[in-house]
C-alpha cells in the first residue's frame, strides 16, 4: 500500500501537468468542434454535426454544405506529408550509414552538424529559403548566368518549394533514429550473411533493413505527423497556391473567426495523428512477439 501511494505521488505532478496543458485544452477543441458558430465568432452553445459535414460530406446544404475543396486539401497534406516522409528518408538512410562508420571524433561531429539548424529560428531558415528560390534568388541567377535558363522559372510559391522546405526542416526528426538503428547493427551478421553466400542485396534485404526497420518506422512517424499539420512552411514557400490543412484550422481560427470549424479540422488532424500512432504500436507489438517467439 505504502508502495502504490508512494508510485502516485510521484506520476501526481505530470499527470496533473498533462491533464491541465494537454487533455483539457484538447477536451475543449472537441467540445468546440460539435457547436454552432456565433455570427462574429465565438460559439454558440447549441449541438452542431455541420462542422465535420462541410468536409466529410453530410453538411445539410441550408446552413452549412459540403465543399470538396476541403477534401482537396486534406488529401494534398496527406500526400505532401507522404512525400517528405520519402525525400527524408532517401537522405538519411545512406548517410546514418556512412555517419556511423566515421571515426569517433568525426561521427559527433556530423551529428552536432545535423543537430545545428536547431539553434537557429525556423523564421530565419525559411526565409532563407525563399531568398534562394524567387526569380531574382540564388537558383535562378546561377542559371541565367549559366545560360541554361533564359528567364527566371517558377520556384518559389509551389508545391515544391514547400516540399523542399519541410524536408529541410525534418531532416534531423528522420536521421537521429535511423542513426540509432544503424549504430546498433552488429557486424557479425553481415559476415555471416556475406559466408553463407548471401550477395550485397540479400543481406541487405534479410539483415540490415529488418533491423533497421525499428528506426525507419519511428522517424516516418515522427516526421509524418507534424509535417501534416504544418503551416508555417506552406504559408511561407507556398504563399496563396499551396495551401494545407494546417493553413485551413490558421485561417478558421484568426481570419474567418469560425472557431467551430477551426476546431473540426483540428480534430480531423489529431484523428489522423492518433491512426498513425496506434498502427505504428500495432506494428512494433507484432515485431515484438515475433522476436518473443524466435
Amino acid at each position: 500500500m505504502n508502495r502504490r501511494l508512494h508510485l502516485a505521488g510521484l506520476l501526481s505532478p505530470a499527470t496533473v501537468i498533462i491533464g491541465v496543458f494537454f487533455l483539457a485544452p484538447l477536451a475543449i477543441m472537441a467540445l468546440y468542434s460539435l457547436l454552432e458558430p456565433g455570427l462574429y465568432g465565438g460559439v454558440e452553445w447549441s449541438f452542431y454535426p455541420d462542422n465535420f459535414g462541410r468536409v466529410l460530406g453530410w453538411a445539410d446544404g441550408s446552413n452549412e454544405e459540403f465543399d470538396p475543396a476541403y477534401l482537396a486539401v486534406i488529401l494534398r497534406s496527406f500526400k505532401l506529408a507522404a512525400i517528405t516522409v520519402l525525400l527524408t528518408l532517401a537522405l538519411c538512410y545512406p548517410a546514418a550509414f556512412w555517419v556511423a562508420r566515421q571515426p569517433e571524433r568525426l561521427r559527433n561531429f556530423c551529428l552536432f552538424l545535423i543537430t545545428l539548424p536547431f539553434f537557429t529560428s525556423l523564421i530565419v531558415r525559411l526565409y532563407a529559403w525563399v531568398l534562394i528560390l524567387r526569380p531574382s534568388g540564388f537558383i535562378n541567377e546561377a542559371l541565367q548566368t549559366l545560360g541554361i535558363s533564359a528567364q527566371p522559372l517558377d520556384l518559389i510559391y509551389t508545391e515544391s518549394a514547400v516540399l523542399i522546405g519541410m524536408t529541410y526542416i525534418f531532416i534531423p526528426f528522420m536521421f537521429m533514429p535511423i542513426y540509432a538503428s544503424v549504430e546498433k547493427l552488429d557486424r557479425r551478421l553481415l559476415e555471416a550473411s556475406a559466408d553463407l553466400g548471401a550477395s550485397r542485396l540479400q543481406s541487405f534485404l534479410k539483415v540490415i533493413f529488418p533491423l533497421t526497420l525499428p528506426g525507419i518506422a519511428a522517424g516516418s512517424i515522427i516526421v509524418f505527423i507534424p509535417s501534416l499539420g504544418n503551416f508555417i512552411v506552406p504559408s511561407l514557400l507556398g504563399g496563396a497556391r499551396v495551401l494545407m490543412i494546417g493553413n485551413l484550422v490558421e485561417q478558421q481560427f484568426l481570419a474567418a473567426r469560425n472557431w467551430p470549424f477551426g476546431a473540426a479540422l483540428a480534430m480531423l488532424i489529431m484523428a489522423a495523428v492518433l491512426i498513425c500512432l496506434v498502427l505504428y504500436v500495432l506494428a512494433q507489438g507484432r515485431s515484438g512477439a515475433r522476436e518473443a517467439l524466435r
